[in-house]
Order: C-alpha cells, then structure tokens, then sequence
C-alpha cells in the first residue's frame, strides 16, 4: 500500500519550513500555504538550543547553521546596581554542549534553501477554513484547495486554525511585549553570552549575540527591551531622547551599542499568547509550532519546540502513516514534552515582566540559591537546553550529535581563483 501521502502545511516559519522539507524528503506531496505575499523571517534573533539542534543536526544542517550562529555558553542576568540574578552554563550538562544565538533572517534562509524547490509554495494565500473529515482547505477569496490526507496548521502563534480542532483550553495575549531590532556587535565583549539586566520586574534590557546572514557578513546583536502592550504608543510619543536615556542609565556598559538606536522606525514590536490545548488534532488536521504550544518566549523555546514537533510528526507517520494511530502518537509525544515549559513559562514570567515588584525582590534573592540546591540546577539547566521531559525526565541526547556540537568549528573554504573565462 502507497504510504505518500498528499499534505498540506500552513505557514510558513519554522515549524511550516521544517515540516516540508521532512515531510518532502520522505516522498509526500506537500503544498505550503503562506499568507504573506513575500515570505520571511519574523524577529530579530534567538538563542537555539541542543534539543532543536539536535533536530538540524539530523536534517544535515548543523555545519551551515554553525556557519552563522555564534556559540553561547552563559546566560546571565543582573540589576544596574550589579545583583546578579541568573548566572547559568550549558558546561553543568556537559562540556561540549551550548546554545547558537542566530539571526532569524538566517535561518530561515538556510531551511528555505534546504527545501530545494521541493512542496509547492503558495506563497499570499490565507487559509481561513478547513473541512477536517475532508480535508479541504478555503482561502480569504473564497476558492477551495484539497482534498488533502493530512493538514498541518502551523499558522503561529495567534492560529486562526486553532478553534477547528475544538480542544483549546487557553487563549490569551500577554500583557507584555517587547520592543527589538539589530545591532552591530562590533566590540561588545561579551560575545559567548547572552546578557541581560532586570530593573525590578518592570524594565528587562537583553543583548544576545546571533552572528551573520548569507549576505551579510556583519555581526549582529539582538536587542530587546521588555514593555507593556498598552504602553507601545505612549513610547512612541514620548520619542526617543528621553528613552535613550534611560536605557544608556540602566546599562552603561552596553551605551556604545545603543549609539546605533536614533529611530523609532527601527524597532519592531512583539506580543505574545499563552495558547494550551487539550487535544492537537481533530479528522485531518493536527497543530504544530505555536499553534499547538504558545507561550512567553521568557524560557526561549519557540524555535526549539517548533523543529521538535516536525521530526516527531515526521517519524510518527513513518511508523503508522495513514492511520489516526499516527496523529494520537505525535500529541501525546509532544505534549509529555512541552506541557512542563508552558507551565514554567507561565510562572516565571511574572517574575520578569510585570508590576509586581514583591516578586522581582523574592526572585532577586531566591533564583540564585535555588539553583545551587542537589537536583535544582540539574533540572535548570535542562529546561534552559530544552531537554527536561516532564517534572523528573530528561531528553536523551544522541552522543554523535553531542560529538558533532562539541567539535571545533571547520573554517569556511578559502574563495577559489578565478579562471580566465570567469574574469
């Protein structure tokens, strides 16, 4: 019995891209449906960790996104009046691991590359229907696509898919967002760090690392600064001088950056949605990336968890292909997995970004020693790389791919001389 199946993946970030190239590599025919008329990366940058590198390192993409990314080895967080608050290293797991700090352009460059033509890319084409028994899809101009075996919607975080599966049991945009762009790195000299410096839980500055772009051979810094929703437009009136500033006072060290921030223009805005579901599938149709899982990005995990629930939709169709048997294979995998980082993010994000200062002081005294408690920073340090499985597992690690992260990066090959008919 033919096990290709005909598939439709909606959207196209990373868990859209990733789908399609697994999904394409193992004969299915897929069509990706994307509303954006030009395709791209949506944010500045992110830190990626082992269980999603793990996941590109078996698609053969590790050596190219190492290429660009900039290895991250700490993560610290302190108060301008030099407190610190978070001081954590991949080296307490194992020596040769770390996280990549990359430029979304970046990556979604190499996955679009890496999908080679393969699936067809219905590029302006909003999805806002689909017929889960049938298998058919509506767009915003009322035309029908389909019928199709399976559809994947992985229309992001605020999924206009979500309802159809009829499990939703949490759907709510966070108070706070962020303001981001950016910035050259040039000298900062905290280039295996992602840094960041906390004012209470009011004020949160992050600078992370996240290297270079095919194109663009610049070094970046990832900027973010932590604000309210409702106050975007109040900061936008206010205008710059006065927040430049603020934010030169709150982080001396880091004011040489911040000479490269003159215009409003420059910095995107983002919100986010807490999204819990109880079930990620309904007939034909089963959640993916954001869709099935938003959260705060507080604990950094969205690409990760993206690149994990393609590989796992991947192999659960490998193992019981058409049958439902695949779909309740592939949500009860993922959930056991992401179901302790929603809870956690849930949490830990008051003590981040909000006005709760009672907090921000028990967390400035209490997050430190609590992570120097037996079992504590173990556990810490496993939901910071992605690899906690529930409250007391952990992700096992494929030692090869441990082997491959830890081994010196090759120097890129040296441009060859032009030949006579080329100059």
């Amino acid at each position: 019995m033919d096990s290709r199946m005909r598939i439709a993946v909606i959207g196209y970030g990373t868990a859209g891209q990733a789908l399609a190239i697994l999904l394409s590599r193992d004969e299915h025919h897929v069509d990706i449906f994307e509303r954006a008329a030009t395709p791209g990366p949506v944010g500045a940058g992110f830190l990626l960790q082992p269980s999603g590198l793990q996941v590109l390192w078996q698609m053969g993409l590790l050596d190219a996104v190492r290429g660009h990314a900039v290895p991250v080895h700490r993560l610290r967080g302190d108060t301008p009046c030099g407190r610190t608050v978070m001081d954590m290293g991949y080296a307490g797991l194992d020596p040769r691991l770390h996280g990549l700090g990359m430029q979304r352009g970046a990556l979604f460059q190499l996955l679009d590359a890496a999908r080679e033509g393969a699936g067809m890319l219905h590029a302006g084409t909003r999805i806002t229907a689909v017929d889960d028994e049938r298998g058919m899809l509506r767009d915003d101009d009322g035309r029908q696509h389909g019928p199709y075996d399976l559809v994947i919607a992985a229309d992001g975080s605020s999924s206009r898919l979500r309802a159809h599966v009829k499990g939703t049991v949490l759907d709510r945009v966070y108070p706070w967002g962020a303001l981001w762009c950016l910035l050259p790195a040039e000298d900062w000299p905290h280039v295996t760090e992602l840094r960041q410096r906390y004012v209470a839980a009011r004020r949160m500055i992050g600078l992370l690392p996240v290297g270079t772009r095919p194109g663009d051979a610049t070094p970046q810094l990832s900027f973010f600064w932590s604000l309210p929703r409702e106050d975007f437009a109040r900061w936008e009136s206010e205008g710059m001088p006065s927040w430049l500033q603020e934010l030169r006072g709150l982080w001396p060290e880091a004011a040489s950056r911040f000479v490269h921030l003159h215009d409003g223009g420059q910095l995107a805005r983002a919100t986010y949605r807490d999204a819990v579901v109880r079930r990620w599938h309904s007939g034909r149709l089963v959640l993916a990336g954001d869709a099935a899982h938003a959260m705060s990005p507080q604990l950094g995990q969205g690409v990760n968890m993206a690149l994990l629930d393609a590989v796992a939709l991947r192999d659960a169709l490998r193992v019981h292909g058409r049958s439902g048997a695949a779909l309740h294979a592939y949500q009860a995998q993922r959930r056991a997995h992401v179901a302790v980082y929603q809870r956690w993010s849930r949490w830990l994000t008051p003590l981040f970004q909000s006005n709760h200062d009672a907090w921000a002081r028990a967390r400035d005294v209490l997050l430190g020693p609590m992570g120097r408690l037996p079992g504590g920073r173990g556990h810490m340090l496993r939901v910071l790389s992605g690899t906690q499985q529930g409250w007391f597992g952990r992700m096992a690690l494929d030692p090869a791919f441990i082997e491959a992260l830890g081994a010196p990066q090759a120097a890129p090959a040296a441009p060859a001389a032009a030949s006579p008919a080329m100059m």
